[in-house]
């Protein structure tokens, strides 16, 4: 192909991503190409049935639809030049092949060693990977630019393409967008209960994430792009025809989905628990006006070009249900108030213990005299686990689902478009409070109060309890994604902002400013005082649960909160989970570096 030919095609493919990201949609490609005509070669006409028996190609552009954050910004579908091998019988010698191994980060014999052994065209590794990659080991494409492509050498069976990479390289936090993976078995599945007998069984589809839950949607179902060389029946380079494009059209399709992530956002928290060393946990940040998703951060990282299933850092934690520790000491105020057990001012004694079911509190020698109010602030666990007494199981489960736990939260509805339901978000759990089986009585509903024995809650219901509080009391359906556009840039459909209610009913107005303003007191009076050096006045709860890992006794460290005070933005969850007892408490330094960085937003 003529370097005058490969710059019209980049070109006109790199107009379709900067059309992408303005408009929200993609134009086709390249029309001129779209189709095989007959040719006529040293007198002989070659009709396009044979040309096609004598092709290898690969495709471009699957046509599968793409995502995008709240400002336009592209989260899938990078457009770069890379090398492409096509299987051809003469392969060039090894000494002829120096500069092009150089280029490649190889030896001669090597490249030579992969290219005569191809019986489908390969895309170019990153990084100088020497063997052809399984799909389940896949590798990142080498990228190039339009400089670096023109260095290339002009060899039969070597081509320089446009092509676009679902992901962009390397690892991330953001396993909400999950990955595509060929699924054979979900493909026969929809080929008779879909009645889709047109789906290839080598069809990328979605596999976790919003891959997963939009994949209905978001399935090639128009302009995918494929690059055909053509070769005749022994494997050898037809002269005059070479390399030809092929785009199929449609007005509607690929669609283009917009979230609610700001992936700014995303990219500094990454980088930022990156920093701190942070090796398992999870951040939520949620919109404290509307509820959205905002950023969503899952340790450890994974990337979705190469995905091991074994391995379980595709799994996104954020919405994945831990212990929480005294986090859900909020819950247990609620109760307490809303059922008249307690108030503001009742005073506690804490002398370091509870004195039955192991309780002690985490200060030695105890609070002393303390209040419900200052207990709350300071986190004594004996206030707490009297409270835990006091109430009811019922009413314990019962404040914990006013507040969005024990149950999932996520937007989602019963039909979307007149077909099936749609949940937005893949792998949420509902978490609970009491474990089934068991018997609730004084020394477990204690232990409850405190946020250990059964209890759990993911990251995700933590930030959006923050949120039903800044609310007054009304649980919100965090949504992730916020509407669908037809490449035309036309609207498809909205997703419009849902509550989440609970057939408990929800905690009053009053209860949930007298919370928030406790909220305030962790951080002046309380467990969360370092937080006051933080840009903005921020206000929270601060919690640690020990759990069996490994065979040892480890910490998850939580904080959860909302900021600023005077006008809250955002609502926040931390957790850092397998810290090793008696260790910094990493949750709190973290969920106060990121509100920094919210505070440092141009767009806040």
């Amino acid at each position: 192909m003529t370097l005058l030919r490969k710059k019209r095609i980049f070109y006109l493919l790199l107009s379709f991503l900067v059309i992408f990201c303005v408009f929200a949609l993609r134009i086709a490609w390249i029309q001129t190409h779209s189709a095989l005509k007959s040719v006529t070669i040293g007198g002989k006409t070659i009709n396009e049935l044979a040309v096609r028996q004598r092709e290898e190609s690969i495709e471009l552009d699957s046509g599968r639809g793409h995502f995008m954050d709240r400002n336009g910004v592209p989260l899938t579908g990078g457009l770069t030049w890379t090398p492409i091998l096509f299987p051809i019988k003469e392969v060039p010698a090894v000494q002829k092949l120096n500069k092009l191994a150089a280029l490649l980060n190889t030896t001669p014999s090597t490249l030579r060693g992969i290219w005569s052994k191809l019986d489908k065209p390969y895309v170019w590794p990153e990084a100088g990977t020497s063997r052809i990659a399984s799909e389940k080991t896949k590798k990142d494409p080498m990228k190039l630019n339009i400089e670096e492509a023109e260095r290339f050498p002009d060899l039969n069976g070597l081509e320089v393409l446009p092509y676009v990479s679902r992901y962009m390289p390397g690892e991330r936090g953001n396993q909400w967008l999950g990955y595509v993976a060929q699924r054979p078995d979900v493909i026969q599945k929809l080929r008779v209960e879909k009645h889709h007998p047109e789906l290839s069984l080598t069809l990328q589809i979605g596999a976790s994430g919003l891959e997963k839950t939009f994949d209905g949607l978001l399935r090639g179902n128009g302009g995918s792009v494929r690059a055909a060389y053509t070769i005749d029946g022994a494997k050898r380079p037809i002269e005059g025809i070479g390399t030809r494009i092929k785009a199929d059209n449609s007005r509607y399709y690929p669609l283009q989905i917009r979230t609610t992530i700001d992936e700014q956002i995303q990219r500094d928290i990454e980088r930022l628990v990156t920093q701190m060393h942070i090796q398992e946990g999870a951040v939520t940040v949620l919109d404290a006006v509307t509820g959205d998703i905002v950023a969503m951060v899952s340790l450890p990282f994974y990337n979705p070009n190469q995905i091991d299933p074994s391995v379980s850092n595709w799994s996104n934690r954020a919405v994945k249900a831990a212990v929480p520790g005294s986090i859900f000491k909020t819950v247990i105020a609620a109760a307490a108030l809303e059922e008249g057990v307690s108030s503001p001012k009742e005073t506690f004694y804490c002398n370091g213990t509870y004195g039955k079911y192991g309780i002690a509190c985490w200060k030695k020698g105890g609070h002393g005299p303390i209040t419900l109010e200052d207990g709350f602030a300071k986190s004594c666990n004996a206030v707490f686990a009297a409270l835990g007494e006091r109430l009811s199981s019922e009413s314990i489960a019962a404040a914990a689902s006013k507040l969005g736990l024990g149950r999932t939260i996520g937007w989602e509805t019963a039909s979307f478009l007149g077909g099936p339901p749609l949940k937005q978000l893949d792998q949420e759990e509902q978490g609970q409070v009491f474990y089934a089986r068991t018997k609730a009585d004084g020394g477990v509903r204690a232990q409850t109060a405190l946020g250990q024995r059964d209890v759990l809650v993911s990251p995700l219901q933590a930030a959006n309890l923050v949120v039903t509080l800044l609310h007054g009391g009304q649980v919100t359906a965090p949504r992730i994604a916020s509407e669908i556009r037809f490449k035309d840039g036309t609207l498809m459909a909205s997703f419009p902002r849902q509550t989440a209610p609970s057939s408990a009913g929800q905690i009053s107005p009053r209860t949930a400013k007298l919370l928030l303003s406790w909220m305030r007191r962790v951080v002046t009076d309380g467990t969360g005082q370092s937080l006051e050096q933080a840009k903005w006045p921020l206000a929270g709860k601060s919690g640690t649960a020990q759990v069996e890992h490994g065979g040892k006794t480890l910490n998850h460290q939580w904080f959860i909160g909302y900021g600023p005070t005077h006008n809250p933005k955002y609502a926040l969850a931390v957790l850092v989970q397998n810290r090793p007892a008696e260790s910094k408490h990493q949750a709190k330094e973290l969920f106060w570096r990121v509100m920094d960085l919210l505070a440092s937003d141009p767009q806040k």
